[in-house]
């Protein structure tokens, strides 16, 4: 392998941009920027301000970068790339010439976290009280993982003797389950607006609204505003406003069962990891929630999802090294 570095590399959700300096195979990202999303119209001027402002700090030791990594939040085939919950449009050739770039891997953001996992350390990690992660990963090994941030994403990764390959889709957008008589009125209640409710119309930043909307229908009571899904998490970890905790506990619950859906469909024996920005946030509520429950309540696989572990990533740039490694994996 003949790797060009440095290189760049950066995470792009619907909200921010992160973006970070990978000097050379095998070192950890470094001066890591996050830019606001709506303040570039694209990744190519965005990239540009991040290389501007890290010219000012390297000065004359900066090599231009000649490859780059990015996760999108969004399906990547073709050449167009569009955002989900994001305004940037753009053309991987365009970006790639615009840049100066030999080469560009652009790669669903999912992914790159995906790619993350094998590298993640304890210190990054949140495990389930009572369930720890195996010392070491065997080859054809599975692991996913699930993050609600602005949307839902879901990856899985699996081990290769000589490698890892992740494994990309949209999984959020699976059709959402109900496992009792009140997850069921709350579905019915959303499909009143939506014929098709996803995991990521409810287990998001864009779901919470959504959901807290059906959990006061449901429970019988007016909304006297409509909230944020920060001012929903603030509200219902504080205990100010009863539906806001009932839908923080509606939210666990469901992203459970959801989690035990990907584990079982991808084999993620080796571990489920939860990322995105909301589940961070919750903190203690999350742990004492209904979440590894349902994660497990799957009839006659209980035992086989009991044996599974699940963590929760605190590190919110761990995409980042997902994508460097994406590079490294690269023949250049």
């Amino acid at each position: 392998m003949t790797a060009s570095y440095p290189c760049l590399v950066a995470d792009v959700g619907g909200t921010n941009a992160r973006f970070a300096w990978l000097a050379a195979q095998g070192e950890p990202v470094s001066h890591v920027t996050i830019l606001p999303v709506q303040d570039h119209a694209g990744p190519a001027a965005a990239a540009r301000a991040y290389l501007a402002a890290l010219e000012v700090q390297l000065g004359g030791a900066m090599a231009a970068p000649r490859a780059m990594a990015l996760a999108v939040a969004t399906a990547v085939a073709g050449d167009r790339v569009e955002l989900t919950n994001g305004h940037w449009s753009f053309s991987r050739a365009q970006l790639c010439a615009d840049l100066g770039l030999t080469t560009l891997l652009v790669l669903n953001d999912f992914e790159a976290l995906a790619l993350s996992l094998p590298r993640l350390q304890a210190s990054q990690l949140r495990f389930w009280p009572g369930v720890q992660m195996a010392a070491s990963v065997p080859p054809g090994s599975a692991m996913a993982v699930i993050g609600p941030g602005t949307g839902l994403g879901v990856a899985g990764v699996l081990r290769l003797r000589q490698a890892w390959v992740a494994l990309a889709g949209e999984g959020g957008h699976a059709t959402l389950a109900a496992a009792n008589a009140f997850e069921a009125e709350l579905l019915a209640h959303v499909r009143r607006d939506y014929a098709h409710v996803s995991a990521e119309r409810l287990l998001s930043g864009i779901g919470l609204p959504v959901l807290h909307a059906a959990v006061a229908a449901v429970r019988g009571q007016a909304v006297a505003e409509l909230l944020t899904a920060a001012q929903i998490v603030e509200r219902g970890l504080a205990g100010s406003c009863g539906i806001c905790s009932q839908t923080l506990d509606a939210f666990c619950a469901l992203l459970g069962g959801f989690a035990g859906n990907v584990a079982l469909t991808l084999g993620a024996r080796a571990g489920v990891y939860i990322g995105g920005g909301i589940v961070p946030r919750l903190g203690e509520r999350f742990f004492a929630s209904e979440f590894r429950a349902r994660f497990e309540a799957k009839g006659r696989f209980e035992s086989y999802l009991q044996a599974i572990p699940t963590a929760l990533i605190t590190d919110t740039l761990a995409a980042l090294s997902g994508a460097a490694m994406a590079l490294e994996q690269h023949e250049f």
